[in-house]
């Protein structure tokens, strides 16, 4: 059974407080918490954006927010009650030269030591609304910022939101958050790998054959049109989720669990990431758009339609890449990343494929590799795939079956989910899961060297059916490397 420590009081002052994220996943998540336990009385949750909102509708908006997002037995009216009186709301242009901050002051006139201030906005406010913040006298020792992703929209673009935010912000006290790093089955990667000796010894090449890390979403743009036309798969999913996943994957063990020693580690692999050029990326990159097709018995538009009349875009939906680490432990072992929209299922998940025995004595019975799964959604759990004798008479057959670790069968208890994680870590002061400013832009430089080699090569996207498993390319990109994705 977890147990769900409390976290000291803190105010938390939520910017975009009636956005979508704050709707979806950052009211619900505080509610969760609260309901659990975990946060203290105390504590103040203060929504703050443009509209003319009073308190008691910020309270009704909440509370349609928190029940849609529970289900029916996590939801309680008496708990919810209670919640409520840690809600407040402040009318705020953050971005306006003549905004009126003293509304704001007031409501933190007694402050908390821990005041948190999570941008929930478009990455291009983070400076203005820092710099806001800091002339607004709200800045101390127990403050902490948290930035959504994406930060910047290449090389340039990061540096110049990290140099302005950090300009009023001291680098400790900048929480750069990814929810992918809060999933339960992610951080378990770094157990599973450090806390365990059955795994560390063969996890290198000497053992590996190859890694997939896939992140596949059966959605389409579902009202993002204008933001993803402009990022595409590569600046919105690899940039950030994929390539923490590889490092997590991949990095050595940290010297400890503190955040400056973990994010040390993470950037080792990011620097070793070998960079594209124009012939690489012809050869070891596949991008796709999807067209109409079906998803899950379902008739899809395609990409074009969803965009509008006459629309035109060589925007990817879909992206296949064989990455490569320079280093000694993964010399050779390549990583296979593929994410795209329209696919034929949501999931997402990390398979370390094994080498073949180097001798087999079974004769005609075929023996297959083993295969560790890591499944991070659905359905969380860890399947490690190995070979057994089928039960029977009429010869020795031999079988592959999985030693599974379902989260759901073996932990009876709803934990937190991402973003309930990672805002607790807030509180904390636990940085080990999230980015720190050299982290961000070093993956920023083997992403940019990708972009310009698809410019230079002047590569359109490969059309592929929604609810298929993405352009035939990056099929054939495995099978001349004698490999398959993972289930197809």
């Amino acid at each position: 059974m977890a147990e769900f420590l409390p976290v000291a009081s803190f105010d938390i002052v939520i910017f975009g407080g009636t956005g979508d994220l704050a709707q979806r996943k950052l009211l619900p998540a505080l509610f969760h918490r609260w309901k659990d336990g975990q946060i203290p009385a105390t504590s103040r949750i203060i929504g703050s954006a443009r509209s003319a909102l009073t308190r008691a509708e910020y309270v009704e908006f909440a509370a349609a927010a928190c029940e849609k997002a529970s289900s029916v037995a996590e939801w309680s009216g008496e708990a919810w009650a209670e919640f409520a009186c840690l809600l407040d709301y402040q009318t705020l242009d953050a971005t306006a030269e003549n905004a009126d901050w003293d509304g704001l002051r007031e409501k933190l006139d007694t402050p908390n030591d821990i005041g948190i201030f999570y941008l929930a906005t478009a990455p291009s406010l983070y400076v203005s609304i820092a710099k806001a913040i800091d002339q607004a006298g709200l800045i101390s020792a127990g403050t902490r910022l948290v930035l959504e992703k994406p930060i910047g929209t290449d090389l340039k673009s990061a540096e110049k939101i990290n140099e302005g935010v950090c300009a009023h912000f001291p680098e400790q006290q900048i929480y750069r958050i990814d929810h992918y790093l809060g999933k339960e089955t992610v951080q378990n990667l770094m157990v599973l790998r450090f806390a365990n000796t059955l795994f560390e010894p063969v996890w290198s090449r000497n053992t590996i054959d190859h890694v997939q890390i896939t992140v596949a979403e059966d959605l389409g743009l579902e009202g993002r049109a204008g933001y993803y036309d402009r990022s595409g798969a590569l600046r919105d999913m690899v940039q950030n989720h994929l390539l923490q996943l590889l490092c997590l994957t991949a990095m050595e063990a940290p010297a400890s669990l503190d955040g400056d020693d973990v994010r040390t580690e993470k950037i080792k692999v990011l620097k070793a990431l070998k960079r594209f050029d124009a012939p690489s990326a012809e050869r070891l990159t596949v991008r796709g758009q999807y067209t109409a097709g079906l998803v899950n018995g379902t008739a899809v538009r395609g990409y074009l339609e969803e965009l509008g009349p006459d629309a035109s875009s060589d925007t990817e939906t879909f992206v296949s890449i064989k990455a490569k680490i320079d280093n000694w432990r993964w010399s050779g072992v390549p990583f296979y990343l593929r994410t795209g929209k329209r696919m034929a299922s949501r999931r997402s998940e990390i398979v370390i494929q094994f080498k073949d025995v180097p001798h087999s004595i079974f004769g005609r019975s075929s023996t297959q590799a083993n295969q560790l799964v890591i499944r991070l959604q659905p359905d969380e759990g860890v399947r490690l795939f190995v070979q057994i004798k089928e039960p029977g008479p009429g010869g020795l057959r031999i079988k592959s079956q999985p030693l599974n670790l379902s989260y759901a069968d073996t932990f009876a208890v709803r934990y937190p989910d991402a973003y309930e994680r990672l805002l607790m870590d807030v509180v904390r002061g636990n940085l080990a899961l999230f980015m720190r400013r050299d982290e961000v832009e070093s993956a920023w430089r083997w992403v940019d060297s990708l972009i310009d080699a698809w410019a230079e090569n002047g590569s359109s996207p490969e059309d592929y059916p929604a609810g298929s498993e993405g352009p035939l390319s990056s099929a054939v990109m495995m099978d001349r490397d004698g490999r398959s994705w993972w289930g197809s």
